[in-house]
């Protein structure tokens, strides 16, 4: 994914949890290396990897600065990070954006995907061998060879008919992209606990 991302690049793992993140880095709004990604937050008890931008940081940051978050970076990730720390999966409700994020929340044990209300920002997903994979590309999860390069024959006829493929399919058979506007919470060990 390095055409996506060619500022910077990211990778960190807890192979007691199962669990790794990887990240492509467009530097946008802190070009230090601050807002490298993942970025964990100061407790160690939450990471990120996030693609976008948040229209309504600064604002956001100010409420979260008034309910005693504090702020190493000037990065909207960061800002990011302290909204679900606050408010949990209620602070989509409250970005402003184009957007497709990971949160690995260790107290709970699972990953929060999300993405925006428009879907600017893609997310796309698929099961491995007993685990979950996502990426803002498919040849990002082909590159894991734990997807087949199947394609989905109803995919292939909407394309064709239509000229895109709807949400959630994807052109390939085992992949699906995350909608519009949706969120997915999903455990450690793979398991789709919820998805809005």
């Amino acid at each position: 994914l390095a055409h996506r991302g060619p500022d910077a690049a990211g990778l960190q793992a807890w192979p007691e949890s199962g669990l790794a993140f990887g990240h492509r880095r467009l530097a946008i709004i802190d070009l230090s290396e601050a807002g490298r990604q993942p970025m964990q937050s100061a407790d160690g008890q939450l990471v990120i990897t996030f693609n976008g931008e948040i229209y309504n940081y600064r604002e956001l940051r100010a409420q979260l600065r008034d309910r005693g978050h504090e702020f190493h970076t000037q990065t909207d990730t960061e800002v990011l990070l302290a909204a679900y720390a606050e408010w949990g999966p209620d602070c989509l409700e409250r970005l402003r954006g184009m957007f497709a994020f990971a949160i690995a929340d260790f107290a709970r044990r699972e990953v929060f995907l999300a993405r925006d209300r428009f879907g600017i920002k893609p997310l796309v997903w698929a099961r491995g061998e007993n685990c979950l994979l996502f990426a803002s590309e498919l040849r990002a999860l082909l590159a894991s060879g734990q997807v087949a390069r199947t394609p989905d024959p109803q995919a292939i006829w909407d394309y064709l008919s239509l000229g895109s493929v709807p949400f959630p399919a994807t052109i390939l058979r085992d992949a699906q992209a995350l909608c519009p506007g949706h969120a997915m919470q999903v455990s450690f060990a793979g398991e789709i606990q919820r998805t809005w």
